[in-house]
């Protein structure tokens, strides 16, 4: 997990990173969450509360373990995504290797990709659009 910045807001609330972690490891246990999502552990176990509660996942003690499974087709709760499904989003976030790709050697080159965004002058972290 990248840390926030200096301002110590992230884009995720505690709510989303902690779903799309049960979304990456249904096996995962609250302490195994817990140090991934950068919060306590108590914090954690009440997020996943609000979650069943909720409806966005369901929680199956097997032995001394819990398993969840996420209920994909629920909705999400702003009316700004009004309609929408946390599936797709989940999806997007949970799958493994969800870093950038990687530049091609092309942008490498002099001149090249890389060249012209080093070179560009627009607003800070702006690069030019590539053709």
């Amino acid at each position: 997990m990248s840390l926030p910045d200096e301002r110590g807001w992230t884009l995720l609330t505690g709510h989303g990173h902690v779903l799309v972690e049960i979304a990456r490891n249904p096996e995962a246990r609250v302490r195994d969450i817990s140090p991934v999502v950068g919060l306590a552990e108590r914090t954690v176990q009440a997020i996943v509360a609000d979650l069943e509660a909720a409806g966005y996942l369901t929680r199956t003690r097997t032995g001394r373990r819990n398993l969840y499974t996420v209920n994909r087709n629920s909705l999400f709760r702003h009316g700004a995504q009004e309609g929408h499904r946390v599936g797709p989003f989940l999806d997007l976030l949970a799958t493994a290797g969800d870093a950038a790709p990687p530049e091609s050697a092309a942008d490498d080159e002099p001149g090249g990709a890389a060249a012209a965004d080093h070179n560009y002058r627009g607003a800070p972290g702006v690069t030019r659009p590539v053709s």
